[in-house]
């Protein structure tokens, strides 16, 4: 189970979507995340499903690649789902004691969830098709204008990669011993609630040592290779934004341009 959370993993490819610059990726991401709570009917939401099936497929990744991103969070989707079913006013299709379904709960729900797993599939696509290298370069270069008020875009950026890096690695190391300890005989799926949280407190231990093992055998590293911040710092290769990007952001802004339209524009 916890194996199959795909949030920072990176898989190689030599796309068009791979080679676009990682600012144009990050902003595009923003940008498609404000389109997906402007959008309000079928239509809109069908032009965001149709933008991220071209883009998935312009990236060859494997189709149920992007879709496992999903599963880990199925619950989470489940629960907004019936929140919306059960809690909204309006029309109501059916009632029994304390349960009432309203078709504006109904309508809600599926547009809440929809939202849910749109924002995560976009997420997930940015990482898989971007290394966390390049990521933190993206996102140092446009935090590098904070640097005027006193951001630390360098390590802002380098933190923020690292965590998303880790992310996986730590999710392994939680399954590696979580086995080893039903090996020797742990139960984590017995019980209720309660006791499974209970369970899971074994856990926290060994993964607290290895994360800080881990921790400190990365700032060795670093150090070793005299890392010393931004300050000075060259690269090898320089952020360039290219014709594709160009593309890529008119793409965003004409899909953003018909959503608004269809929001405020269509006649009512």
């Amino acid at each position: 189970m916890l194996t199959e959370i795909t949030l920072g993993q990176y898989y190689p490819g030599e796309s068009v979507v791979h080679h676009l610059d990682p600012r144009t990726k990050i902003l595009g991401v923003l940008f498609y995340m404000v389109m997906v709570f402007l959008a309000n009917s079928p239509l809109s939401y069908g032009l965001l499903i149709a933008f991220l099936i071209a883009a998935t497929a312009l990236a060859k990744l494997p189709p149920g690649l992007l879709l496992k991103s999903i599963k880990p969070l199925w619950i989470i989707i489940l629960l907004t789902l019936v929140l919306h079913f059960f809690t909204d006013p309006g029309e109501v299709l059916w009632h029994w004691k304390v349960f009432t379904i309203t078709k504006e709960g109904i309508i809600m729900g599926i547009k809440m969830s929809l939202r849910l797993v749109l924002l995560l599939l976009v997420s997930s696509l940015m990482t898989f098709t971007t290394s966390p290298i390049v990521l933190t370069d993206g996102i140092e270069s446009l935090l590098r204008p904070f640097k005027r008020v006193g951001v630390p875009a360098h390590e802002l950026a380098m933190m923020m990669t690292i965590a998303l890096r880790f992310i996986p690695t730590l999710l392994e190391e939680t399954d590696r011993i979580m086995k080893a300890q039903m090996s020797r005989g742990a139960d984590f799926s017995s019980g209720n609630i309660v006791q499974r949280a209970k369970n899971l407190l074994p856990i926290l231990i060994p993964l607290f040592i290895s994360s800080f093992r881990r921790a400190d055998e990365l700032a060795l590293a670093m150090e070793a290779r005299c890392y010393h911040g931004g300050e000075g710092r060259t690269r090898m290769h320089e952020l360039v934004y290219q014709k594709r990007d160009g593309a890529a952001a008119f793409i965003l802004v004409l899909l953003f341009a018909v959503l608004v339209f269809l929001r405020w524009g269509m006649p009512a």
